[in-house]
């Protein structure tokens, strides 16, 4: 091996190039199963990000279920997830272009099941002794009225719809007891998202399977209820964070039951459909994921005992857990700082696994691997916030003495979200080319509890900002990096902590918004349903605390923000419409700040399209280059930036 050469952060040549990231990449989610066989949901950039359920049999090799040009990807709530269902080897999934559901039998081809487009469909099961799907349904039919949400009957053989319940602003997790006599679901209202408060109801079934004398198990305004399920012989189980942390129950003869009480987060914000973090192997026996201090975990539960036996895996972040009782076998999709996230199959006595499929085929030289180091540190109010620190590494190349460098702090999206330790190829595009990373967990940030959870409420644009800023500082102050190259990055969510943190603090000497928010009173009037009251915990009910959303808001305080700053934005985003982004482009190049925008057409609410991806981690990079005068080793398409 060749002695390091000598080169400046940020000009390291990297063997991880944007082609590689995107070439062969895939999203990997929505993990299920139907008798031995598992299942799950490939977003493929090369296919126009189109969305693939893939079989991957007990004694086989994974493959396409769904054809060419179909796309199983619901807009329920706009983020989607519980896109399909599997039922004795016929598949049932929403198509993205019309929304309808459409049935699928082994061999075969797609064909429409339900014939209304105005309705779009979620979170399935199939209900065999009726002949019907239970699914959640979002009725758009009413044009300029608030998208109604109910849960629904879909028939078989005719496609006909019939509502079974009614009445609250959400629904979820519809659940079929075994022996198909009782329904189970969560609903909650406005202005409660489902981390917030859920309710629990249980209801009989009538001999034509409408719902007769619905009750209330538990949850409510402030007690977030996740996941229910049966068990293989009729208790029905849920996840709930009433003592601040979401811990499993049981409900029996004898009432509700705690099974486990532990300060960790056995469930997880319902942000998309279809979630699960437990499975039953048997009646007593359930394999379960969990969260502490911002890691996962997965263990054996006794159910009769409490008694949580760990499992050993090489995982740090782990979900939609699933669990075939006859084989044993246990499904889930999980990633690690040295892999990436992956769809696994693990038998549980043995401790085997056998990874199906690899988000990435990427593979990374352990010379060229930075493994996130958790840190804890201080911030306001004599607090402590998390995050996960990235070290620039490359074997090939060292800095010049004394020479520290740039830190790309990252804000998730959300922001009720996490960040966990999985390998990301992006993280690495950046420490390999001499890049330090800060990935955050800020106050607000879920796997923490409940009460730091709620730090946020009252104080987004604040909590969120201070703990970016505090653990960037933090890592300056020890000497890890280069307190004047401070640059911070996001999402969504994120993007609007990185425009806040940009125009409120002068931490920062750069930043890129990602489809972020720069104007909250646009935002609490324009956006989805589901979002739709979701400010009210974030920042105060809209629109009687109008002028503390205008405080809050980068757009209206435009004179203040005086660094670089880079605009991605998808023209079809209906979460963060178009306009957020531009007019806090047009405000900054009339002031004269230097700045950028990168409009993508067809794009959304986050980026598919494998070029696009490409051009804004490319365009990033480029960016930064111009702004903290490194000279980048890739060849790249240049970005224009006004001012500069």
């Amino acid at each position: 091996m060749t002695d390091p050469i000598g080169s400046p952060h940020g000009s390291w040549k990297s063997p991880i190039s944007s082609d590689l990231i995107v070439r062969g990449a895939v999203g990997l989610r929505g993990v299920s199963r139907d008798g031995r066989d598992a299942y799950w949901l490939e977003t493929r950039p090369g296919e126009d990000g189109r969305n693939v359920i893939v079989r991957c049999p007990l004694d086989g090799p994974p493959e396409d279920v769904t054809p060419q040009p179909f796309s199983a990807r619901t807009r329920v709530h706009e983020y989607g997830g519980g896109d399909y269902t599997v039922h004795e080897g016929t598949v049932y999934f929403s198509n993205f272009v019309d929304q309808k559901l459409y049935v699928q039998p082994p061999g075969g081809e797609p064909q429409p099941l339900t014939h209304d487009g105005s309705h779009r469909f979620a979170d399935m099961l199939i209900d065999g002794n009726r002949n019907r799907l239970i699914t959640v349904r979002e009725d758009h039919s009413n044009t300029g009225s608030e998208a109604r949400n109910e849960i629904a009957a879909v028939d078989l053989a005719i496609g006909d719809e019939r509502v079974l319940a009614t009445g609250a602003d959400f629904y979820s997790s519809p659940r079929l007891s075994p022996d198909g006599e009782s329904l189970a679901w969560l609903a909650w209202n406005h202005p409660n998202m489902p981390w917030d408060g859920t309710e629990l109801w249980v209801a009989d079934l009538d001999e034509d399977g409408l719902p007769q004398d619905a009750r209330k198990i538990a949850g409510g305004k402030d007690e977030s209820i996740f996941q229910p399920e049966w068990s293989p012989d009729g208790v029905l189980y849920f996840v709930s964070d009433r003592t601040g942390w979401w811990n499993l129950y049981r409900q029996d003869a004898e009432g509700i039951q705690p099974l486990c009480e532990r300060e960790a987060e056995f469930g997880a914000p319902q942000w998309g459909f279809g979630m699960s973090t437990y499975a039953f192997l048997s009646s007593g026996r359930i394999v379960c994921s969990y969260v502490e201090r911002g890691i996962s975990h997965l263990a054996i539960l006794d159910a009769e005992t409490g008694e949580l036996e760990p499992m050993d895996t090489p995982y740090s972040s782990i979900g939609y857990v699933r669990a075939d009782a006859e084989t044993g076998s246990i499904f889930f999709l999980a990633g690690s700082p040295t892999e990436p996230s992956s769809v696994v199959r693990l038998a549980p006595d043995t401790g085997k696994h056998e990874v199906l499929r690899r988000s990435s085929d990427l593979d990374i030289d352990e010379g060229y691997l930075s493994i996130p180091e958790p840190i804890e540190f201080p911030t306001e109010g004599g607090l402590t916030a998390h995050a996960f620190f990235y070290a620039p590494r490359n074997r090939d190349y060292t800095a010049p003495d004394g020479e520290k460098p740039p830190l790309l702090v990252m804000s998730h999206g959300g922001p009720t979200a996490m960040t966990g330790a999985t390998l990301d190829s992006e993280i690495q595009y950046w420490t390999t080319r001499g890049i330090a990373v800060l990935d955050v967990n800020y106050g607000g940030s879920t796997g923490f509890g409940r009460e730091y959870r709620q730090r946020l409420y009252g104080e987004w644009g604040v909590v969120d900002v201070d703990d970016c800023a505090n653990g960037a500082l933090y890592l300056a102050e020890r000497g890890l990096v280069d307190g004047g190259r401070l640059a911070i990055t996001g999402g969504s969510a994120g993007g609007y902590t990185t425009l806040c943190a940009l125009t409120f603090r002068d931490d920062f000497a750069a930043g890129a918004s990602h489809f972020g928010v720069s104007d909250t009173e646009t935002l609490a009037r324009e956006t989805h349903k589901f979002e739709s009251r979701y400010l009210d915990q974030l920042i105060g009910p809209y629109p009687g605390m109008a002028e503390l959303y205008r405080e809050r808001s980068p757009i209206h305080h435009a004179d203040r923000l005086s660094c670089p700053v880079i605009f991605f934005q998808g023209l079809e985003d209906e979460v963060v419409p178009p306009n957020q982004a531009e007019t806090m482009f047009e405000a900054l190049k009339e002031k004269g700040v230097p700045v950028a925008y990168l409009p993508f057409e067809g794009e959304q609410h986050g980026f598919r399209l494998a070029e696009n991806i490409k051009r804004a981690l490319d365009g990033e990079l480029y960016f930064y280059s111009r702004v903290f005068g490194f000279e980048p080793a890739d060849q790249m398409e240049p970005v224009s930036i006004e001012n500069l």
